[in-house]
């Protein structure tokens, strides 16, 4: 199951932490940020997973934000706030 995959396999780039921290306004440590990925990934159902191309996108509404996974690396990519 790709969600399990993703979750068991996730990680990030040295990059990637400050791009998350401006795309949700915040100050997280990199160790919040990864906490905070992995439970919003472990919350999210699986139907919110969704491959396009080379990513998957995972839109979690009750968070209001939308993760983005490279699917071959399993790295963040990004973490985008959603408008309602």
């Amino acid at each position: 199951m790709i969600k399990e995959k993703i979750i068991k396999n996730i990680c990030y780039t040295e990059l990637v932490y400050n791009r998350i921290n401006k795309k949700l306004n915040s100050k997280l440590s990199k160790k919040e940020i990864e906490s905070y990925i992995l439970k919003t990934l472990k919350k999210t159902d699986l139907m919110f997973f969704e491959k396009k191309g080379k990513n998957y996108y995972v839109t979690n509404s009750e968070g209001n934000i939308r993760i983005t996974v490279n699917s071959n690396t399993f790295s963040v990519i990004t973490v985008n706030s959603i408008v309602k």
